[in-house]
């Protein structure tokens, strides 16, 4: 069985994120959604109310799991038992980025595989970044997020 982690903030999973479970899913027979404890983040949302979200938007699909991860991404790989690592890019700005971390793992494990999956034309502009702007400012931001994300963070108030 072929498994793969993508891992992230995720503070919100938008439909960008999506997209790359969406790749990771044709390519893999699970996929493991690692919501990080990204400590140099302010996150608008705790690290359960991620998981929360990204569990509803899956709670039909079997292939893919969802955990809280506060480490290094190698030592979740290991713990997995998997070398593939996913990443979705937008630009150059993202792709030198997931290279720079890329090299910094595989120095810590030479089987790290990253596999880079380019954002959909449609969806370049959007981030979680975005999401939080148009939510702070009262602005719509359906149009972003998977439906169970949106319902979850309009009845959260």
């Amino acid at each position: 069985m072929k498994k793969c982690v993508f891992a992230g903030t995720f503070d919100p999973f938008t439909l960008g994120h999506a997209d790359t479970v969406k790749a990771c899913l044709a390519l893999f027979d699970e996929a493991v959604i690692a919501v990080a404890e990204n400590r140099q983040k302010a996150c608008m949302f705790s690290a359960e109310e991620r998981t929360e979200m990204i569990r509803a938007v899956y709670v039909q699909e079997p292939r893919v799991r969802v955990e809280v991860w506060d480490g290094v991404i190698v030592d979740l790989l290991k713990r997995e038992n998997t070398p593939f690592y996913v990443r979705g890019v937008r630009n150059t700005v993202d792709l030198e980025y997931e290279n720079a971390a890329f090299y910094a793992s595989r120095d810590l494990d030479k089987t790290f595989v990253t596999l880079y999956v380019p954002a959909e034309r449609e969806r370049l502009h959007v981030s979680s970044t975005l999401v939080k702007n148009c939510i702070a400012f009262g602005k719509p931001y359906r149009e972003y997020v998977p439906e169970a994300v949106f319902d979850y963070i309009r009845k959260r108030g």
